[in-house]
């Protein structure tokens, strides 16, 4: 995955991605259907940026974890009072339970395959306080991803210049996204290339995927950018015993 551009991440995506807007609309959605809620776990949590932003603009305590031991680095210089812990978001244990459990910027698609959407599902539940709110940003539908559909980012900062090309196949219900790195520093002009798989699921296998996993789901079409939002609780009748954190 990021292979190469964990240190690259923030800025690639500092002109094109507005986290401040992304994380106000997310404090405002939380605090709607959850006035009490305080304690947030971001999960793909990435660099940290909107953990960053949901602590230190809106008050949350927000911890967070991801499988990339780069970004947890970056992270947690970011936002010292959390806890950042590389675990697969599809198998963790954690000692606590959280208000809100976030998945966003479609890191759920990394997972591939709807079993383990489902696992890592079963797990936000185990993590998640009576009457919490897991909010999910999807990756695309089958229906909107094709291949040959091109891409290019391009960034700056004092001594350094990034662009971003991307290429994208489609095989079945993966999505394959290839990036390819131009890299300049004064140091010189170096190159590299990574490979993202994300899996491709219907509005209607999440929402399925939610209720497997006693979690009633709501669908937005528009979302944070234009992906959509999956917004859920958990059903009615009580806490499953064998879905606490151990």
């Amino acid at each position: 995955m990021f292979t190469e551009s964990a240190e690259l991440y923030d800025l690639i995506y500092s002109s094109s991605k507005d986290y401040r807007a992304e994380t106000a609309h997310i404090a405002a959605l939380l605090r709607s259907l959850h006035p009490a809620c305080r304690t947030l776990l971001d999960v793909g949590c990435g660099t940290g940026e909107h953990a960053r932003l949901l602590a230190s603009l809106h008050g949350f305590t927000v911890d967070g974890l991801d499988l990339n031991p780069d970004f947890l680095r970056i992270a947690r210089a970011k936002h010292s009072a959390g806890r950042f812990l590389e675990a697969d978001m599809s198998n963790f244990r954690l000692p606590s339970q959280y208000d809100a459990i976030l998945c966003l910027f479609s890191s759920i698609g990394y997972l591939k395959t709807l079993d383990r959407v489902k696992q890592a599902l079963h797990c936000f539940r185990k993590h998640l306080e009576p009457d919490g709110v897991v909010i999910v940003e999807p990756w695309f539908s089958p229906d909107k991803m094709h291949t040959g559909h091109p891409s290019s980012r391009a960034a700056e900062a004092p001594g350094i210049r990034v662009q971003r090309l991307g290429t994208t196949e489609v095989e079945g219900r993966l999505s394959r996204l290839r990036f390819e790195y131009t890299i300049e520093t004064v140091d010189g002009t170096r190159h590299a290339t990574e490979v993202h798989e994300l899996g491709l699921f219907t509005v209607e296998e999440m929402l399925s995927a939610f209720s497997a996993t006693r979690l009633l789901a709501e669908y937005q079409p528009d979302g944070l950018a234009g992906r959509g939002l999956y917004i859920a609780r958990p059903a009615p009748g009580g806490p499953d015993p064998h879905l606490r954190p151990q």
